[in-house]
């Protein structure tokens, strides 16, 4: 596979997810968008090629082309406040096709905390939108990013593993809709606009029937537009304190680095549900131990299934025939790709050979015919091309060892792409 792009280089992803690293880890190596684009302005300078740089309340990952791992591993630990040794205590590395599978698993859903959540495809568009923009990816990896959309598009279409609302959002709608009572009368406060504010904000109005929902954000502008769109109260970020004081069920969903929601924000006189859905956390831990609170964070959020999700796991098969067929037809492309230096430069050196020979034969024969000698000598080299290229096509357990053959007895030096 290092063929295809550049040679001893390989196709790698490097991260961690919520399988293995709880939400502090997460939130010790969550990229901001700031971060992302330092991190592959770094990586053009360091070699890195075809890079894209994901990462949500689940997970952060990194696909790219690089000589070891551990130059992604770097890059990684450089632009967050993680550590190698944290890295390695809950991160996975995969190499080539398995680093392909995993994207795909990924950008599919079957891969994401709650089985079906499709808004990471969104995040892979973005990330590689990002990429392109700093000129650091490669035919591979927008035919790779392109596919793995169309297979996510299919089983959408195709499956009922997105059947309902799968996200953190509405799981944290679904939870407060089962916990609490006359939740139509409470006083609800959601802090942070973001993708995952606003997903909430829509769960809430669509599913709660409260008309007590109140939206605070860094920037009022964007809670204004929200708010706007469901007609709902927007205050200022100034009156965070007294607005958690009047509230009921206090949603965090900022982007924030560091807590912003602390115990001394917090009347210790009124039950108070908080649901954390920000990485990094963005509730104070020692705000759980106030006797009228109960904190909730994503993770456990997530862990929570219904019916709908066990009748998601019902197209897992379908979904996963899906994903083989698309991405047997993109490896089936990558193999093209292996040899299509080979070819091209067994075309260039027959063609030489053409040229060579009908010149010879120009000097020896009288009224030698130019036009059909270069039509039948063409037609020739088309049909010795073809039988070349499907022989690479249809045997490609031998790819490798006919490729070789090629180079030697023809002693072909290759084109670079």
């Amino acid at each position: 596979m290092e063929n295809t792009i550049s040679r001893g280089k390989h196709f790698y992803a490097i991260g961690l997810s919520y399988k293995k690293a709880d939400a502090a880890i997460r939130g010790h190596f969550s990229l901001s968008d700031d971060a992302k684009e330092n991190l592959l302005v770094q990586a053009k300078t360091e070699g890195v090629e075809g890079l894209l740089a994901t990462s949500t309340c689940n997970r952060t990952e990194l696909y790219g082309f690089a000589e070891h791992p551990f130059q992604l591993i770097k890059l990684l630990c450089e632009h967050t406040h993680g550590t190698v040794e944290e890295f390695e205590k809950v991160a996975y590395i995969y190499k080539n096709k398995e680093a392909i599978s995993h994207l795909f698993r990924v950008g599919t859903g079957l891969d994401s905390q709650i089985l079906g959540d499709f808004e990471i495809i969104s995040q892979l568009r973005n990330g590689f939108i990002r990429s392109k923009k700093h000129d650091i990816t490669n035919p591979f990896l927008e035919r790779l990013v392109n596919a793995v959309i169309q297979a996510s598009k299919r089983i959408k279409n195709e499956t009922q593993i997105s059947s309902g609302a799968t996200s953190v959002s509405f799981a944290s709608v679904q939870y407060i809709l089962r916990e609490v009572e006359n939740v139509s009368d409470k006083n609800i406060l959601l802090f942070g606009t973001g993708k995952i504010g606003r997903n909430t904000c829509e769960n809430l109005v669509k599913h709660t029937k409260n008309d007590h929902i109140t939206l605070i954000n860094r920037t009022k502008d964007k809670a204004e537009r929200i708010a706007g769109k469901f007609n709902l109260k927007v205050r200022d970020y100034g009156d965070l304190q007294s607005e958690i004081r009047e509230a009921d069920i206090l949603i965090v969903a900022t982007g924030a680095q560091n807590p912003t929601i602390t115990k001394e924000l917090i009347y210790p006189k009124k039950d108070l549900l908080i649901l954390d859905l920000s990485i990094p956390k963005n509730v104070h831990d020692d705000v759980a131990q106030m006797e009228n609170v109960k904190l909730l964070h994503l993770d456990s959020l997530a862990q929570m299934t219904d019916e709908t999700l066990e009748r998601r796991k019902e197209s897992i098969p379908h979904a996963q025939k899906i994903i083989a067929e698309v991405e047997g037809d993109f490896n089936k492309w990558l193999e093209t790709r292996k040899f299509a230096p080979t070819i091209k430069a067994l075309k260039k050196k027959l063609k030489t050979m053409k040229d060579a020979e009908l010149d010879f034969q120009r000097r020896k024969i009288v009224n030698f015919n130019d036009e059909q000698a270069e039509i039948v000598s063409n037609r020739i080299i088309q049909k010795i091309m073809n039988h070349f290229a499907n022989h690479l096509k249809d045997d490609s357990n031998t790819t490798d060892e006919s490729l070789e053959l090629i180079q030697k007895v023809f002693q072909l030096e290759e084109s670079p792409q």
